[in-house]
C-alpha cells in the first residue's frame, strides 16, 4: 500500500495505547436491517462508548502521545460536539487543561457536556473555519497544542481500531459502511481494513446538505460549502484548510460515497430506537439510511459503524413522534 502517512502498525500501536480509555463496544448482528438491505448487518455500536462516540479513540491517542513539556500547557481543538466531549474527557483523566472552540450551531447538549467534563468551552463562529480562526488565535496566545479534529495520524490510527475490532470478532466481513465528514474515522477504518485484506470495500456516507469531503472527492480538490443545518450535525464542517491526510486517503481507499437525505436519517435514527433500543444521534445512523434505502451495491456481510449517540432528549421524542408513533398499525 502506498505511504499515507499511517500504517497497520500505527493503528495496533494505537489500540494498545488507548486500552482502558476506550471500549472494545459491541458488534451486534441486525436481523431487521439485513432483510431491508439484501446483506447480512452487523452493527458496531460507537453510541455506547464513555463520551457516547468513537472520538474518544482519537482523542485518546493523540493526547497520549503529547510530551511531558506540552501537557502542563493544555489542548485546544474545534469540534461540532463529540470530537470536544472526547477531548474534554480525555483531558481530565490526563489532568491536562482543555479549551474546545465550538460553533453557535452546536447543540447545548453537547456544550453542557463539555463544560461537565471541566473544559473550557469557546463558543464562536458561524462555521468550522470562523471557530478554527478564533480557535487559533487562543492557541498562539496560551501557548496550547492543537488537536486536528480528523487530519492528523495519531487522530486517525486512534479511528482505525474500530476496524480492528470489527475484524477481528467477524473475519469475513466484506464491506464497511462509514459515516464520512473530514474522514479521520473513514481514512482509519479504510487503512486498518484494507491493510488486513485489500478486496474489502469501504463505503462512506455524509448527509445531502453540504457533503464537503464527498464533492472534494469528486472535484479532485478541496472544496468550500456553506454549511446547511442537518439532523446529522456532527457531520457538518469542512475538511480543514491545507489538508494533509484524510483526503488523499479517501481519495485512494474509499471505493465509493453516497449521499442520504434528512428523512432517512431520521427513519434510520428511529429505526435503530425501535428494532435495538439505541439512542443513535444523526451523523451515527447515516451508514443505516444507507443501508435500509439500498443506496448502492453491499457484499455479503456489512460491518456498518454506528459512530455516535450524543442527541437530544427532545429531538429524540420528536423523531420517535414522527416516525414511530404514527406509523399505521398493521392489519
Amino acid at each position: 500500500m502506498v505511504d499515507l502517512g499511517v500504517s497497520l502498525g500505527d493503528i495496533y500501536r494505537a489500540r494498545k495505547r488507548i486500552q482502558g480509555i476506550a471500549f472494545n463496544t459491541p458488534l451486534i448482528e441486525s436481523d431487521a436491517a439485513s432483510r431491508t438491505s439484501g446483506t447480512k448487518v452487523y452493527m458496531k455500536l460507537e453510541n455506547t462508548q464513555q463520551t457516547g462516540s468513537f472520538k474518544i479513540r482519537g482523542a485518546a491517542n493523540k493526547m497520549l502521545s503529547l510530551s511531558q513539556g506540552e501537557r502542563p500547557a493544555g489542548v485546544i481543538t474545534v469540534s461540532s460536539g463529540n470530537h470536544g466531549k472526547a477531548n474534554a474527557y480525555v483531558a481530565r483523566m490526563l489532568n491536562i487543561p482543555a479549551v474546545i472552540g465550538l460553533g453557535v450551531k452546536v447543540p447545548e447538549n453537547k456544550v453542557r457536556s463539555i463544560r461537565e467534563y471541566g473544559a473550557e468551552a469557546l463558543i464562536v463562529g458561524d462555521s468550522y473555519e470562523e471557530t478554527l480562526e478564533h480557535a487559533e488565535a487562543v492557541r498562539v496566545e496560551r501557548g496550547l497544542t492543537y488537536i486536528n479534529p480528523f487530519d492528523d495520524p495519531y487522530i486517525i490510527a486512534g479511528q482505525g481500531t474500530v476496524a480492528l475490532e470489527i475484524l477481528e470478532r467477524n473475519p469475513d466481513i466484506d464491506t464497511f459502511v462509514v459515516p464520512l465528514s473530514g474522514g479521520g474515522l473513514a481514512s482509519g477504518v479504510a487503512v486498518a481494513a484494507k491493510s488486513i485484506d485489500p478486496h474489502i470495500r469501504i463505503i462512506g456516507v455524509s448527509q445531502e446538505g453540504s457533503p464537503v469531503m464527498y464533492h472534494s472527492l469528486r472535484a479532485g480538490k478541496e472544496v468550500e460549502m456553506e454549511e446547511i443545518p442537518s439532523i446529522a450535525d456532527a457531520l457538518l464542517g469542512g475538511i480543514g484548510p491545507n489538508n494533509r491526510y484524510t483526503f488523499q486517503i479517501c481519495r485512494s481507499l474509499l471505493d465509493e460515497t453516497v449521499l442520504v437525505s434528512e428523512d432517512e436519517i431520521a427513519s434510520a435514527m428511529a429505526f435503530m430506537l425501535e428494532e435495538h433500543h439505541q439512542v443513535v444521534e444523526g451523523a451515527g445512523a447515516v451508514g443505516v439510511a444507507a443501508l435500509l434505502n439500498r443506496r448502492t451495491h453491499f457484499g455479503k456481510r456489512t460491518a456498518v459503524i454506528i459512530s455516535g449517540g450524543s442527541l437530544d432528549t427532545s429531538l429524540l421524542v420528536q423523531i420517535a413522534q414522527k416516525h414511530i408513533l404514527k406509523k399505521e398499525p398493521t392489519k
